[in-house]
């Protein structure tokens, strides 16, 4: 018996960028038939149907003049078995309230037909803007979590996955990272049509699983803006100072604040306990190094004012999700 093609729909619009909802899209389209042809074998039935939904029929262009041909606006939708919301281009410290109205409703009456809703890297946001996220679990470019936790409280954010299910039913999954979305649509061809299909399409395609998470790839280190002038002096000092093995107690001396207002006042302000930014600046600083020297990994461990080299591999790799070794295999310049 004939499977039936699953109808898939993307939701565009103008900030959506064009190398997401169009990779996506070609990927999905070619499924059954891109490595046959390849292989000379006989094409699969077509495994999804993929169209572009947007607000209007009428073309537009999205993020960098990328023209998009909607195949239905969302009053003539006719319905579909997932929804994809693409990535957007949109700046970390903006926000989307109140911009579209009409497609939040179109986003929980799909969920509420009993549709698969998948976003890419910062589309995540538009389903945080629907509401469907309160309550649930949820990720997105790293770049985005401060302006989840700002605009967004009652979603259940996640920095680190690549793929994140919103829970257990598993309807609602969120891809992290711009490239995020070569593990999202591995993983709905695999869940969707089949993971035969998925292991053909990744080599065709040399898409990969980005296994490592978005640990290794975030910056621990984030300016956060607010108005508190002394803050904003210590977090300077501790950029200069960090690697001295008294930092904390010299900052308490240079600010002259009583050590339990300052560590109170930069927790509060900046997500941070003093030991904590100073051992970011110090794990920055050794992936530099990592980054670009031959040291050894015991010698960059002394260097960022860690002795016990066994202690720097245990919070390197809590930090970054990686061991000093495998980062440096991964980001290392090597004799390159």
């Amino acid at each position: 018996m004939k499977q039936k093609a699953i109808r898939v729909l993307f939701l565009a619009v103008p900030e959506t960028a064009g190398s997401s909802l169009y990779g996506m899209l070609d990927v999905l389209a070619a499924a059954g038939n891109v490595w046959q042809t390849l292989v000379r074998s006989e094409p699969l039935p077509a495994l999804f149907t993929p169209q572009i939904v947007s607000l209007e029929r009428q073309a537009f262009k999205c993020g960098n003049n990328i023209p998009v041909l909607p195949d239905h606006s969302i009053a003539d939708c006719p319905g579909s078995d997932i929804l994809i919301i693409p990535e957007l281009w949109l700046g970390p410290d903006e926000n989307l309230h109140g911009r579209y109205p009409q497609l939040m409703q179109f986003i929980r009456d799909q969920y509420e037909q009993g549709c698969y809703l998948y976003s890419a890297c910062s589309g995540s946001l538009l389903l945080a803007e629907s509401g469907l996220l309160n309550g649930r679990r949820a990720t997105s470019h790293w770049g985005y979590e401060q302006l989840f936790r700002a605009q967004y409280p009652d979603v259940d954010f996640q920095p680190e996955p690549i793929l994140c299910f919103a829970d257990d039913s598993g309807r609602v999954v969120t891809a992290g990272g711009t490239s995020s979305w070569h593990d999202l649509v591995i993983h709905i061809i695999s869940r969707h049509g089949s993971p035969a299909e998925a292991m053909r399409i990744s080599k065709v395609y040399l898409l990969k699983w980005h296994d490592e998470g978005q640990l290794p790839y975030k910056p621990l280190v984030n300016q956060t803006l607010h108005s508190d002038a002394q803050i904003s002096e210590a977090e300077r000092w501790l950029e200069e100072h960090y690697l001295r093995h008294d930092a904390i107690d010299s900052l308490i001396g240079y600010l002259d604040i009583p050590e339990r207002t300052l560590k109170r006042r930069f927790k509060a302000i900046t997500g941070e306990s003093l030991l904590e930014r100073i051992q970011n600046l110090r794990v920055e600083n050794a992936k530099r190094a990592l980054e670009g020297s031959h040291c050894s990994i015991d010698e960059i461990s002394a260097d960022n004012g860690y002795e016990d080299a066994g202690f720097f591999r245990r919070l390197f790799k809590r930090l970054t999700g990686l061991s000093p070794s495998q980062y440096r295999k991964m980001f290392g310049r090597g004799d390159r």
